[in-house]
């Protein structure tokens, strides 16, 4: 039996994380007809399985416009999501364990300031006055106040609803099973968990498949180097309060913050990527390492339980920066993946920037470095 009449739409949109849902809800908001297309559901992924850390701090420098775009977007999260999913500007602390790490502290943060993210440098002395349970190998820090922390299960969902109270159409469970382009438009075929055949047709396709995104960059001739990778993290029992920054360290093999409910969630290192290639299972070597390095940073942590640990798939660019931006191939086809472990921040001001691309063919904010040209310019 023949599936039903294709339908025209003016953007479809296939991956159903912040990016994508971001993207809907801007598109939406501005009248436009929007059909996004979700594997399984929106959020389940990296967007939903990260560490939840809302950072400016440490991002590659042609990342701090796209970041302060998102921060602002995040203030603003009640009045456009009706729920502030969690979000809690406690400040983010990046903290040195040696004299070479807190010299690369300091030429970051003069870096910074010419773009704008003013970061206060610590002392041995005033980080432990502000924070006692610092540890004694730390020798100072980089101190973000506008930075923080909030639930990454909370947030794709309330995109998604948004969006589609604002009038978008977003299929979960149903898989974009063929794309092609005639030269004028679009053709995505997605397939539903009943079995049903749906076919949209639109001038304009918004790639934000996550770690599956390079398989639709191939198909129009311009992949990535891009390859997934299974970060870790894990949570503990609750504790009383005792660290309201989420913490960092220059080495990047610990990442740390504690939750309104006592809850320490902490992350770094990978875990191991399932055979299905959709999902990663934790590696209890990686936890007790990370565990390790956490209690470098704060001794005091010692005797909290591990309640859990989990991992999920995320795609890490060859340079560690994402594509975001116009295809160099092919009309109407827009990119937003790679976000290589740090897109939790960034990704509602990217989708906000592909809903910028579609409506006026220019983003307000810079994204040249972003070009997924770049990789072509350096083979």
């Amino acid at each position: 039996m023949a599936g039903p009449p294709a339908r025209i739409c003016d953007v479809i949109i296939v991956g159903g994380g912040t990016v994508g849902c971001s993207a809907a809800l801007h598109l939406a908001l501005r009248g436009l007809d929007v059909v996004l297309l979700e594997r399984g559901l929106v959020g389940e992924k990296a967007s939903g399985l990260n560490f939840g850390g809302v950072r400016q701090q440490q991002r590659k420098l042609p990342e701090l416009p796209l970041a302060r775009r998102a921060r602002d977007m995040w203030d603003r999260f009640p009045q456009m999501l009706g729920s502030d999913c969690g979000f809690r500007p406690t400040g983010h602390l990046q903290m040195a364990l040696s004299e070479d790490e807190l010299a690369k502290l300091t030429a970051y943060a003069a870096a910074a300031g010419e773009h704008g993210l003013d970061l206060e440098m610590l002392s041995a002395a005033e980080l432990r006055r502000r924070h006692p349970w610092a540890g004694p190998e730390v020798v100072g820090g980089s101190w973000s106040p506008t930075d923080g922390q909030a639930d990454p299960t909370t947030v794709t969902p309330a995109f998604a609803a948004a969006a589609r109270q604002a009038g978008a159409t977003i299929h979960e469970g149903a898989p974009a099973r063929h794309i092609s382009h005639d030269g004028d438009e679009f053709q995505v075929t997605a397939c539903t968990a009943a079995g049903d055949s749906l076919t949209f047709l639109s001038s304009h396709l918004i790639n934000a498949a996550g770690a599956w995104a390079n398989e639709i960059a191939r198909q129009f001739g311009e992949p990535a180097p891009m390859a997934p990778r299974a970060p870790q993290m894990a949570e503990s029992e609750p504790l009383p309060a005792l660290i309201s920054p989420v913490l960092g360290c220059v080495s990047g093999a610990v990442y740390l913050r504690q939750a309104a409910d006592g809850r320490i969630f902490f992350g770094g290192g990978y875990g191991r990527l399932l055979d299905d290639g959709e999902n990663a299972e934790p590696v209890e070597q990686t936890s007790r390492a990370t565990l390790a390095a956490a209690l470098r940073l704060a001794p005091a942590l010692k005797d909290m339980k591990v309640r859990r640990a989990w991992s999920g798939v995320e795609g890490y660019m060859e340079d560690g920066v994402q594509v975001l931006g116009p295809s160099a191939t092919t009309d109407g086809l827009l990119h937003g993946f790679g976000f290589s472990g740090h897109g939790f921040q960034i990704g509602p001001a990217a989708g906000a920037v592909l809903a910028d691309l579609v409506l006026s063919g220019r983003s307000t904010t810079p994204i040249d470095a972003f070009a997924i040209t770049r990789f072509a310019a350096a083979s």
